[in-house]
């Protein structure tokens, strides 16, 4: 059965520096020892979570577009993280997939935290994207949206009589974030339930550190199995963690407790 090898990168960020925080992911990057096929970084990883896209933004040829090109490429690995774009005089909150060779996919963050007047700064995404890397199947979302279980349910094409023949839409589900220490309870509390709810492996990366508004990140960035056992947590602390997902695993979870055939259907429309 296939494997996946991930990187989760949890660090410090600069506050709305790029040039410090892509020196520091370079030289975090640099130094992973092991094997590894995907390297995530949190939400906004080159500026932390601002609401100065008029100043941070870039186009999709910019510097943090071509840092993550040729990271990739000299890695020879696909890298992930979220960035602020501008593109035809919007501002978006944009997850990027990058392969080692150059060509990407994105996803624009659907839910904006309008908490923190997110909305008023950006525009939402109205498209999921479902990558296929090494046999497995991805589905990456961005911090807020992780509140928002139905963005991120399996749709299932379930028909009466044929639901046995459909499989789950995808494997891992992955989270970048920004997420307050303050309210952690919820991030543990919540990435456990998209893995139990969904049957999948689930991935969180956050930062950690003091933003530029004084607001304290602990990190607790995550593994968790589709049973919702946790792998792998850490937080208070930079880390660099990589770990073998096993396809064997997810298979075994879903052949044994196969509820996913007994979810409702539905079609997700904006």
């Amino acid at each position: 059965m296939a494997s996946l090898t991930i990187t989760l990168i949890q660090p410090n960020l600069r506050w709305e520096d790029k040039e410090a925080n892509l020196e520091m992911l370079s030289a975090k990057i640099r130094g992973i020892k092991e094997k590894t096929e995907l390297v995530i970084l949190p939400e906004m990883f080159s500026t932390g979570f601002s609401m100065k896209p008029e100043e941070l933004a870039e186009t999709m040829d910019g510097p943090t577009i071509s840092w993550m090109k040729k990271t990739a490429a000299d890695k020879k690995i696909i890298l992930t993280g979220s960035l602020i774009v501008e593109e035809e005089g919007k501002y978006y909150n944009r997850l990027i997939l990058m392969l080692p060779n150059q060509q990407y996919g994105f996803y624009d963050k659907r839910h904006l935290f309008a908490f923190a007047n997110e909305h008023q700064h950006y525009t939402p995404g109205d498209k999921r994207l479902i990558a296929s890397i090494n046999g497995w199947k991805i589905n990456l979302q961005v911090c807020y949206d992780l509140r928002f279980p139905l963005w991120a349910r399996q749709s299932l094409p379930i028909v009466l009589n044929t639901v046995n023949e459909t499989e789950p839409e995808y494997d891992l589900l992955v989270y970048v974030a920004n997420w307050p220490e303050r309210r952690n309870t919820a991030w543990k509390t919540l990435l456990r339930a998209r893995a139990i709810e969904n049957q999948s492996f689930v991935v969180g990366v956050n930062r950690v550190g003091e933003d530029g508004n004084n607001i304290y990140h602990s990190g607790d960035s995550t593994i968790i199995d589709p049973l919702g056992e946790i792998i792998y947590e850490k937080a208070d602390e930079e880390d660099v963690f990589t770990y073998t997902l096993q396809k064997d695993r997810l298979t075994e979870v879903r052949t044994k407790f196969p509820f996913w055939k007994d979810a409702d259907p539905f079609n997700l429309s904006m």
